[in-house]
Formats: structure tokens, C-alpha cells, sequence
């Protein structure tokens, strides 16, 4: 069964990007409603923005979203991973300004805020996009692919010369909890040399030493040091379970990301819906849902980002 929030909950904070205050509501939806963003800040245009693959804008450093209006919404990646892991397939999201709330750089304030209004079960079935095909895009040394599983599974793979986050590789499935307890607070991350050129140039206005993880060689400059040894490529896995999300339903396939960023993830969902024979929408049965992202929390699960 579909699911939705049980009640409205708020978050404010700055613009990662613009470091202007941002409120914004998250607000139950019914059945077959997916995701949407409204500026409530827009009179006389069109306000609302659907989260959903092709309405993607490019973008260098974030996941921008607009409707024929042109009316935007960026930095979405991290609600729309909360979403996605919790299981939430239907909300709307009210917001007073361009770019969702940065807060502490990872998707676990607004999973904590879900998880404390609870979640409503919508009397309507689950739709899936199972795998049947490999689907690949490549930009340089930077691959993404899609493969055939019976659940999401994700496999990452980054490579940096700072020291403080090197080469790093993981696998997870992300099922019964394990994008809440493994990745939903793991933190955005930058080198000290690149904020300081994209504050320069008038980007990341709103970046702090307490919503990213910043690092100058070997050094971790942000206070507290890294929630995980492995943090920078957990963040890189969230970030793509959000992108992923905008595929309209949950994907069951294996995700492979080598230095893939979000303009190429959003890339291999073109190259997916371009290939029909690629994929095949499911009405997922019991033990389908119970492989999706979002099933299965227990209260343990809340506990590991109280």
C-alpha cells in the first residue's frame, strides 16, 4: 500500500546556494498524488513543480527541478532521499523560496521529522520499475549504470586525492531500515580550495562548517570530524537514492556509481525511460514491498539519528 505523512510537519533554514532563509511545509497528499513542490513566494504563475524525472534543469552542483513556467526549485536530492527511504510515495511540499533548506547537510532532519509525524497507509497499490536490462551513461571517467535485482541495491565508488576522503567504495540494499541507520546522515562534502572559489563566484552563499563536510588534504575542518569513516561516499549514495526518486516510483534494480554526480544519474533515468524495453512497471505484491526502500523500520531504526 501507497503512504503519506500523517500530518503537515515544518523546516527552516538557509539556502545551501543563495544563504537566504527558506521555510518549508511538508503536507500529506492522497493516493497517486507523488511528490510536488509549491512556491507559496509565486503569484500569478503557475507555483507548482513536479518532482519527477524530466522536469530536471541542469545544474552543476544540485538537483534543480522546473515547470513550463519556469518557476524552480533546487537542492531537492536530500528531501526527495528522506522521502524515498522512508517510504513516503505521496506529499506536498510548500516552499517560501527557490532551494530547499540545507540544514545540517544530510537527509536526517527531515527523516527525524517524518518519522515523528508517522505515516499514513493509502488504500492503493504500489507501483515499481523493475530492472530487466542493463542501461548505462558515461561522461569522461564518471559511469552510471542500472542492472537487474530483485530489491534496490547500490554500489558507490569515489576517488579523491585529499587524503581525509581518498578512495572509497561501498554496497548496501536499501531495505528494512538500512538508508535511515546507514546514509540518511551523512553529510554533503566539499574541499576548503573549492568553497572558497564558488563563494567567490557567488555559490554557496549558506555553506558552513556545520552543514558540510569540509576537508584541506588530510585534515577534516568541521567540528565533531566525520560521522563515519566512510561518510563522503554514504552522502554520495543518498544523494542518488533522491535523484533515483524522481524516476515517479521505486526502482528494483542495482544502482553502480563510479564518480557518478546528479546530472549523470538524472542522465541514466533519460537513457532508462528512451529504452521501454529496458524496465517494466510492476503493481508490487507483499514481498515486492517489502524489498522497497522505507519498509521495515523498526523503532531501532529511529533511534540510530535521534
Amino acid at each position: 500500500m501507497q503512504t503519506t505523512i500523517n500530518s503537515p510537519v515544518g523546516f527552516t533554514g538557509l539556502g545551501l546556494h543563495s544563504g537566504q532563509p527558506v521555510r518549508m511545509v511538508l503536507r500529506p497528499a492522497d493516493a497517486d498524488y507523488g511528490i510536488w513542490f509549491r512556491r507559496t513566494d509565486v503569484i500569478g504563475r503557475d507555483a507548482m513543480v513536479p518532482a519527477i524525472w524530466n522536469a530536471v534543469v541542469p545544474s552543476r552542483l544540485c538537483t534543480r527541478i522546473a515547470n513550463a513556467a519556469g518557476i524552480e526549485v533546487s537542492t531537492i536530492e536530500h528531501i526527495m532521499a528522506a522521502l524515498a527511504g522512508t517510504g513516503v510515495r505521496n506529499a506536498l511540499i510548500e516552499i517560501d523560496g527557490p532551494e530547499v533548506p540545507i540544514l545540517d547537510g544530510s537527509a536526517a532532519p527531515f527523516v527525524r521529522g517524518i518519522l515523528a509525524r508517522g505515516l499514513r497507509v493509502q488504500q492503493a497499490p504500489i507501483r515499481a520499475i523493475r530492472i530487466l536490462d542493463d542501461v548505462e551513461v558515461r561522461d569522461g571517467d564518471a559511469v552510471a549504470r542500472l542492472s537487474a535485482a530483485d530489491a534496490l541495491e547500490m554500489e558507490f565508488h569515489i576517488d579523491f586525492e585529499d587524503a581525509a576522503i581518498g578512495r572509497q567504495d561501498k554496497h548496501l540494499t536499501l531495505a528494512n531500515g538500512v538508508f535511515v541507520r546507514e546514509l540518511s546522515d551523512s553529510r554533503t562534502f566539499c574541499r576548503q580550495e573549492d568553497v572558497e572559489a564558488m563563494q567567490a563566484n557567488g555559490l554557496a552563499l549558506g555553506g558552513t562548517y556545520d552543514n558540510a563536510v569540509v576537508v584541506d588534504g588530510a585534515r577534516v575542518l568541521s567540528p565533531g570530524g566525520l560521522r563515519h569513516a566512510d561518510e563522503p561516499v554514504r552522502h554520495k549514495m543518498l544523494d542518488a537514492l533522491g535523484d533515483l526518486a524522481l524516476a515517479g516510483a521505486p526502482i528494483l534494480g542495482r544502482y553502480t556509481g563510479h564518480r557518478a554526480g546528479h546530472a549523470l544519474t538524472n542522465s541514466l533515468l533519460r537513457a532508462l525511460f528512451a529504452r521501454p524495453e529496458s524496465y517494466r512497471m510492476i503493481i508490487c505484491g507483499p514481498r515486492t514491498v517489502e524489498r522497497l526502500p522505507g519498509a521495515g523500520l523498526q523503532q531501532a531504526d529511529y533511534r540510530a539519528i535521534a
